[in-house]
């Protein structure tokens, strides 16, 4: 990372469960940390815990680890999963493990949701002054030993601050990655992080310090907004950044016509709000660029995932009746114009075109930065909009292979770039108002 970071003063530290507080003054110092969020994870998460107990002693014998689980709550006994998860090393051929595994199992506090859990985990992690960490998600059932490795070896022997995962997915799992994240992040920040909300994280010691630093948790950031920030964070902060090649994800994918609308406003407003904070840092940014690749890259199967056009057009369309007067406000008249002539579109020729697309999700956007409605009804009146161009995406990918498929949001992600002026222009006239 380019800038120092600051140190805090005790006053200011997050303050924790008391029995966390004595566990981190016995512990006193530790160069790994894992940390894992859960809230009734029961059925997942020992797992999970095996795979990092494994994949630590593997890989890193000498070094004094630590496991956080933070929770929020949970009612069907996910900690003490964690308390008794445990691993025959010898069956794996493992047996020159030096260090012992402390495990710190704590609640977490402050507004419920996944930021909230990594804040309990970064703090914890600045008080040991931990080297390198990672998080994975609880209910993970593709993690593997290798994935410890592959998250914390490009910090502790590296030198990269921050590592995001790179996997292989069905083409209709992470449709809002797809269709909003990956290709807005890379157009904006210059960078292409294939997976900027994946969900399981490396990152230096020193960035779990600068995230600590920021005053952000009581906003969209606490919850599913976590994952953008870090990466956003990360990347316009100067920090060193790679990704980590990790096959599949598996875990329970959701059919994209349910109910998302929670997790797009919060991803998204967390998107829109750091636009505002890192204006020097993404407005002078051109083109994008690969980020190195760790890994030995392979072909996986992966679990497919169902979805149900027909709902998402008439989502969309309801939306075009229903939410007029808002899209209005939101949208520039051409976007308008372009998405209602979709409207008479039988079902297996519904398409949105890539440039209408880019252009709306730049239009709210502007409309975010202008305060032209109120925030929260401003994102909450996307879900619709990102219906639509799923279901575009389905329709016209439906005979397509991965490998072409990812071809196609490739396609996407340089439109979103060429469209960049598109943005920069009517930025800078709101700067000029």
């Amino acid at each position: 990372m380019q800038q120092s970071e600051p140190s805090m003063p005790e006053a200011t530290l997050l303050r924790l469960e008391e029995r966390t507080e004595t566990q981190i003054r016995e512990i006193a110092q530790a160069d790994i940390l894992v940390g894992i969020p859960s809230f009734n994870n029961s059925s997942t998460i020992g797992h999970v815990v095996r795979a990092v107990i494994a994949g630590l002693a593997k890989y890193f014998p000498e070094c004094r680890a630590v496991l956080v689980n933070s929770d929020g709550g949970s009612t069907d006994g996910t900690p003490d999963v964690v308390a008794k998860a445990s691993v025959d090393l010898g069956i794996m051929l493992i047996t020159d493990r030096q260090g012992f595994l402390h495990r710190i199992i704590t609640p977490y506090k402050g507004i419920s949701g996944k930021g909230s859990a990594f804040r309990t985990i970064f703090e914890v992690a600045r008080r040991l002054g931990v080297k390198a960490c990672a998080v994975v998600d609880a209910d993970l059932r593709s993690i593997t030993p290798e994935w410890i490795e592959l998250l914390l070896r490009p910090v502790l022997s590296g030198g990269f601050d921050f590592v995001a995962p790179y996997y292989l997915r069905h083409k209709y799992d992470g449709t809002i990655t797809n269709s909003i994240v990956y290709p807005l992040t890379r157009a904006l920040y210059g960078v292409q992080i294939r997976q900027p909300i994946g969900g399981d994280f490396g990152f230096s010691g020193k960035l779990a310090g600068h995230y600590m630093d920021q005053h952000v948790w009581e906003s969209d950031v606490a919850g599913f907004g976590i994952d953008i920030w870090m990466t956003t964070e990360a990347v316009a902060s100067g920090a060193r950044v790679c990704q980590s090649f990790l096959g599949a994800k598996i875990h329970n994918p959701k059919d994209p016509a349910a109910d998302l609308s929670a997790m797009l406003a919060q991803v998204v407003g967390a998107i829109f709000t750091l636009l505002e904070a890192h204006q020097q840092v993404w407005i002078p940014r051109q083109g994008s660029r690969p980020i190195p690749m760790f890994g030995f890259q392979y072909e996986v199967g992966v679990e497919p995932v169902n979805v149900n056009v027909d709902r998402m057009i008439a989502c969309f369309r309801q939306g075009l009746v229903d939410l007029r007067p808002i899209w209005e406000g939101m949208l520039a008249a051409e976007t308008l114009q372009a998405l209602s002539a979709t409207r008479d579109m039988p079902s297996h020729h519904f398409h949105i075109p890539d440039e209408v697309w880019a252009r709306t999700v730049y239009d709210c956007a502007l409309a975010f930065h202008r305060l032209v409605l109120n925030r929260e009804h401003l994102l909450k009146a996307m879900t619709p909009l990102y219906l639509g161009r799923t279901a575009s995406f389905v329709v016209e990918t439906q005979g397509l292979t991965t490998r072409e498929t990812e071809d196609r949001i490739e396609q996407l992600c340089k439109v979103f770039e060429q469209l960049k002026p598109y943005l920069l222009e009517r930025w800078g006239a709101v700067k000029e108002a």
